[in-house]
């Protein structure tokens, strides 16, 4: 398995990271599906083409005209039990500069899914990438067909995020196809001990997301916990968790406050977002957050909650206002 240049590095894990923005950008209650990219696309694209991708892939928030009311200064964290960072990718019409500084104004440690090539504006205002992109949702490690670039993709993220001292890197099972759930399980978990070693040597998580297969990743492998859970202990290392979307797992099964207390072990991450429509935190939709992120404290958590819902109001005054809810 040859591993991409580095000087191709920059171009790869910016498109990584568009990959994904695209595909969540579809979480608001659609089913669409990206296109994958392609190894030509991931190599032979310029820096200049991935701006332009990045660009294309920026979040059209509903209440245009409300985006023009001055979010409130300072920090919006007191109690700070839990830390929060925030999914850039909610938040493509905020330029990453301004958001980076309003998140550690309001007291964010980091952001997630943020390309290496963005890591220095992080640093910067003293935050943290929380979680490193890699390989795309729909090709994943549940098809040997998509080993040779999933673990490509994973190993340069993990050199990367090492590299910065983070510690976090996601990953994807990929969508159902030839294999059944089982055979997909067993797949995932062979794949993924090829690259264990190389995580834990470098000190880095791998954390496969659990995703809704019912409004917006139709056919996803990773869909329910039980299942996330039984490949975690197949795999049998201290580097590889599940991030449990807890928008995601409200749609697919619900009872989120006794499966967090039931196989937290499990977890090594989390992410938030309303339902339904993957909005804002607020009294609009069904998820009461304050006793499920306490229910989280009490499991002894100590790794990152992400903000991951698509404002539709004003984005960073929605955010300091989940923000300040899940600061329990």
């Amino acid at each position: 398995m040859s591993a991409i240049k580095r000087e191709d590095w920059t171009a790869f894990a910016s498109l990584s990271a568009a990959g994904y923005r695209e595909a969540m950008h579809n979480d608001a209650d659609t089913s669409a599906s990206p296109r994958p990219l392609s190894r030509r696309d991931l190599l032979a694209v310029s820096a200049g083409s991935a701006a332009a991708l990045l660009g294309a892939a920026s979040v059209t928030h509903a209440d245009e005209e409300n985006a023009t009311a001055k979010p409130r200064s300072g920090s919006a964290v007191d109690k700070g039990r839990i830390k929060q960072t925030v999914c850039q990718w909610c938040y493509k019409n905020v330029p990453l500069e301004e958001l980076a500084a309003a998140s550690a104004e309001m007291g964010l440690v980091g952001m997630d899914l943020i390309a290496p090539s963005d890591f220095p504006t992080l640093t910067a205002h003293g935050l943290v990438c929380s979680m490193t992109p890699s390989h795309g949702i729909t090709k994943g490690l549940n098809d040997p067909a998509n080993w040779d670039a999933c673990l490509e993709a994973m190993n340069e993220a993990i050199e990367a995020t090492a590299a910065a001292g983070f510690k976090n890197v996601i990953c994807f099972s990929g969508n159902r196809g030839p294999v059944d759930d089982r055979q997909g399980l067993k797949n995932c978990a062979e794949a993924l001990r090829k690259i264990t070693p190389t995580a834990e040597k470098a000190g880095v998580v791998l954390q496969m997301e659990l995703l809704n297969s019912k409004v917006n990743h139709k056919g996803y492998m990773c869909d329910t916990s039980p299942w996330g859970v039984e490949l975690v202990k197949e795999v049998a290392s201290d580097n590889f968790r599940l991030l449990y979307d807890i928008y995601h797992m409200q749609i697919m099964e619900g009872d989120v406050i006794r499966t967090i207390e039931r196989d937290h072990e499990y977890f090594g991450h989390y992410h938030t977002a309303g339902n339904p429509g993957r909005h804002e935190l607020d009294d609009s939709q069904e998820l009461n957050y304050p006793p499920i992120i306490r229910a989280i404290i009490d499991t002894g958590f100590d790794g990152f909650l992400g903000q991951e819902f698509i404002p539709k109001r004003d984005p960073l005054t929605s955010l300091r206002e989940a923000v300040e809810l899940c600061d329990v």
